[in-house]
Parts: C-alpha cells; structure tokens; sequence
C-alpha cells in the first residue's frame, strides 16, 4: 500500500499549513520543520512551538501522526533532545541529514555530515538508544554532499546505526533543488539496505509519481515542493492508485485553503504583515501547479494590508472560471 509523507520545509510547512493539507487528504504522517540542536537540552515550550500537535497526542487535526525531526551535530545532545520530544508526546523522531542550507551546513549540521558516514552512524546509534524501543528513528538523507560517491555507504550508516527508516532525497546537497531528481540511485539504495525507503523529490504530479514509483521501486513517497504547488496532490494519488479518477481541485478550492490559511495565522496572533508574506510565498509556488496562480501572484505582490489581500482571494474565489476542476492525470 502506498505511504504518502508530508515534507518538512523550513519556514514554509508549519502546523497550519500540516493541519490544512492533511485535511485536504492523502498523507499518512507529517515531518516538523527541523529543531536545530546545538548547544543545549531545550525546554518543553521550543518543541510546542515547532509541534504544537504535541498537545493533542501529536496528531494534526485530522488524525495524522506528527514526527518531530531533530538536526544538529552531538550525538549526546541529539540523544537527549529526541528523548525528552518523546517524553513530551512524539511517536516517532527523525534526523535531518539532508538540509542543503549554507548557514546549516557551516555549523557542521544538515547536509554536510554526509561526508562521513560514521556521522551518520553515531548520531542515529545515541538517538536509537536514548529513546525507548517502541519508538521508530528515522533518518532523511540526500545523495551526497558535493557528489554521490557515498550514496550507499551513507545509507548503510543510518540502518546499522539503528534507524527504523530511510528517506532518501534524490539529489546531492550541491544539486539543491535543481531538476531532475536521480531517482534510480534510490533503487540502488533500496537494494543495499534491508529497512523500508521514502523517496522524495521532483514529484508535482501523478504522473511523476508514477515514474518515480517504477524507477525507484518504493512504495513509500514524501511530498513536498509539489504538495505546495498542488494541495491535493496527495488525496490524488491515492484516488489514482484505489483505481479512481484523480480529479484536480478548482484554484477556487485552493483559495479556500488560502483563506484558511490567513485565519489560522491571524488566531495564532502573527502580524498582518507575516500574514500577508505567507499567503504571497504560497501563491507563487503555485504557480508551477496551477495556472490561474501566476495571474493570483501579480495581482497581490504589492498588497500590504491582510484586509485587502483576503478581499481580493475572496472575490476571485467567486468567479465562474475558477470553479472548474481538471479531470486528468497531470497537474
């Protein structure tokens, strides 16, 4: 059966943006944003703020579980942070060894540990053993730092440091998000290694998935970028593969979401002006999954006032051509 994992993407899928694409349909659990580890074992608060979902047995409002990811660079440190998420609530804990960003990646976290799979293997060895059995560890890797070179060593290092599971982002950390996604290393990995794999990136449509699916031989996907442009992409694919019609939502159905969007913001008392940048970074990476978005993006990128903003959404969401679904595969 297919697995379909919402991606954790810093500054962009917070627990709003969780709840409102779980509820659209299709994921089976959600990643946090990272916590980045570095210095100290942090108070009970940090981790609600990153996963507030903790408070409600560290689900979203759906009934999706909630991993809360850890990244940083002491084993020790890591171990005792992952025990204390779990303390507090999470069912699982996952290690970020795939953030490509270069502020991260100077601090000796992220992505750059890739170039020495021992780093991965004691990271994922003091998490596994500071947390009680019953509680799964996974990791997330990428590629490789500057080349692939360790692809498999790296993969090999996560599950003998005793991770439950893999996900593997098909890219170096030096490829970034650029296109394509080298989804036949991930078979290559699949292979080596005897713990269930996610494959992620470059899937935007059904289609992609499709392919990624029989390059990669997983059963197990992780959205991200493309879950953003498409909010229903993963309820898609899971039509797709219960041998239903995948049908599209109307952009009128995704400016439903935006709006929503803008009211859970505003209760949980961000500025008008947060408000108004989060709705605009949505709109134009949705662009790449819905055409009207592009026309949606030109006409709010000068709008300030959330008034305004949520004014325009709502008068767009009314027209006719709005209201029309796509009844095909791609998006």
């Amino acid at each position: 059966m297919t697995q379909l994992v919402l991606a954790p993407m810093e500054g962009l899928v917070d627990w709003r943006v969780r709840q409102l694409l779980s509820a659209v349909g299709g994921f089976d659990h959600c990643v946090t944003e990272f916590i980045r580890v570095s210095q100290t074992l942090f108070p009970a608060h940090v981790f609600h703020r990153y996963c507030p979902e903790l408070h409600q047995g560290c689900k979203t409002a759906s009934g999706q579980p909630v991993l809360v990811q850890l990244m940083g660079h002491d084993p020790v440190l890591l171990g005792e942070n992952a025990a204390f998420a779990v303390a507090l609530g999470a069912p699982g804990i996952d290690i970020n060894f795939g953030c490509p960003s270069k502020t991260v990646n100077k601090r000796e976290a992220g992505a750059s540990l890739l170039k020495c799979p021992e780093n991965l293997y004691h990271i994922v060895k003091a998490v596994r053993a500071a947390v009680p059995a019953h509680i799964p560890v996974s990791a997330k890797i990428r590629l490789g730092y500057a080349d692939k070179e360790l692809f498999l060593e790296n993969a090999r290092a996560v599950e003998d440091g005793g991770a439950q599971h893999l996900t593997v982002h098909a890219r170096t950390k030096l490829e970034g998000y650029k296109s394509p996604a080298h989804w036949e290393y991930l078979a290559r990995i699949r292979e080596a290694i005897s713990i269930p794999m996610t494959a992620n990136g470059e899937i935007w449509t059904v289609e992609d998935y499709m392919r990624c699916r029989d390059i990669s031989g997983c059963t197990s996907f992780m959205l991200g970028r493309g879950a953003i442009a498409c909010p229903d992409l993963a309820a898609r694919i899971k039509a797709f593969e219960a041998g239903k019609e995948p049908i599209k939502q109307s952009w009128a159905d995704v400016l439903s979401l935006l709006l929503a969007y803008i009211d859970l913001l505003a209760q949980d008392g961000t500025t008008e002006n947060h408000q108004a940048g989060r709705i605009k970074q949505w709109v134009a990476l949705m662009r790449k999954g819905h055409a009207p978005a592009a026309q949606c993006f030109d006409d709010i990128k000068r709008i300030r006032d959330i008034h305004d903003l949520r004014a325009k959404l709502s008068e767009d969401r009314e027209k006719p051509e709005n209201q029309q679904q796509e009844k095909r595969i791609a998006a």
